[in-house]
């Protein structure tokens, strides 16, 4: 499974070579809803391909439209789908993004990518990953309080032959001559010593892999997922800062996935309302301190001087207008068309560029009326 991650994100918002084409689709787990999935797609690329026909030759569409419709003809793909689809491509870049919350069903052809559908889910405060270990095998799921999936491992060994290769210890032995017809052999060392050794130098391999390659992009809590006498040895070895202080102690590999998320979420919980909670309270520290706002408009100014430092955000929530990225000017709006013209993402969108934080968080949880509260670092 591929989810995007701030670094996915910001690299969408650069300048583009247009077309850039943002196609986003609700999809479904479970049969029978999911036999609609496809049709609805084709429809999507119907609507794409007589949009892309009005502003360029049929020439420059079919390569743009190719790598869509190899989709399209994918059935296994379309037996394994998720809560929501994004695929973003432009001439020199095609993306696919499994999402795990619902989308709203569209695809734009601009000279720029649509992103706002990818920044509410990708921004959301309730996001974890869960690292499953075993002495010999490594599986890594991301997802939040409502579901979970497995990630493509990627350059991270998933098995402890995988990583280690020729570096496996090998039992050492030596012969004594008891007669000159028989001898007997004897190791050096214990086997258990040569176990826990691997099992160390797989766990350090383990950790650096998924620091580097998933934990970095992903800046993601991660929680570890193994048997109680494995935690200690991981830990003692392991460097990744993401990694949350108390983890599953169980073999992952006995539980189904609803299980493991429901006891994935029993941990994050505390921590990710802690986190909220703590936010708050600077927020509004800050605020006492003229550091903060809640006023679209001056959060609008600090934005694009690359002065909010971090930015909460109230999920589902809609503030009409748009953001003038050079000047940070408040442009009203109607309700038309939110999803393209809403204060709230454009806020967000600049925020990121910028090296700020962003946090999407439910209503109940918002320190302000206005669905906005940023705090400032200068």
């Amino acid at each position: 499974m591929r989810q995007p991650t701030v670094e996915d994100f910001v690299s969408l918002l650069l300048p583009q070579d247009p077309p850039c084409i943002s196609l986003y689709l609700p999809t479904h787990r479970a049969h029978p809803e999911n036999k609609q999935d496809p049709i609805r797609y084709r429809n999507l690329l119907r609507d794409l391909e007589n949009s892309l026909r009005t502003k360029y030759p049929t020439r420059e569409v079919r390569p743009l439209l190719e790598p869509y419709q190899a989709v399209a003809r994918d059935d296994l793909f379309w037996n394994y789908r998720t809560d929501g689809l994004a695929i973003l491509s432009s001439k020199d870049r095609f993306q696919i993004f499994e999402l795990q919350r619902p989308v709203p069903e569209r695809a734009i052809a601009a000279d720029s990518f649509h992103t706002k559908p990818l920044l509410r889910i990708l921004q959301s405060a309730d996001r974890f990953q869960i690292l499953c270990l075993t002495r010999e095998m490594v599986k890594l799921y991301e997802g939040n309080r409502d579901a979970i999936d497995p990630v493509d491992l990627w350059n991270v060994p998933a098995t402890l032959t995988e990583a280690l290769g020729e570096e496996k210890t090998q039992q050492r032995h030596v012969a004594r001559s008891i007669t000159p017809e028989a001898a007997y052999h004897h190791g050096v060392g214990s086997r258990k010593d040569e176990i826990e050794t691997d099992m160390l130098k797989f766990f350090r391999v383990v950790d650096r892999a998924i620091l580097e390659n998933h934990s970095k992009p992903s800046k993601l809590p991660i929680i570890l997922a193994a048997l109680a006498e494995y935690h200690t040895p991981f830990r003692s070895v392991s460097h990744n800062p993401y990694l949350l202080p108390e983890g599953i102690a169980v073999n992952p590999q006995a539980l189904s996935d609803d299980e493991l998320r429901r006891l994935a979420w029993e941990k994050m919980e505390p921590i990710y309302l802690g986190r909220l909670a703590k936010m708050v309270e600077d927020f509004q520290t800050a605020r006492s301190r003229l550091q903060g706002s809640d006023d679209l408009s001056d959060i609008a100014r600090a934005a694009v001087q690359g002065r909010v430092g971090y930015l909460l955000v109230e999920a589902d929530r809609v503030a009409p207008g748009k953001v003038d990225p050079n000047t940070g000017q408040l442009q009203s709006a109607e309700l038309a068309d939110p999803e393209v013209d809403d204060v709230l993402d454009d806020l967000a969108e600049i925020t990121l560029r910028n090296g700020g934080e962003v946090v999407v968080v439910p209503k109940e949880r918002m320190p302000t009326t206005g669905g906005a509260a940023a705090v400032f670092r200068y």
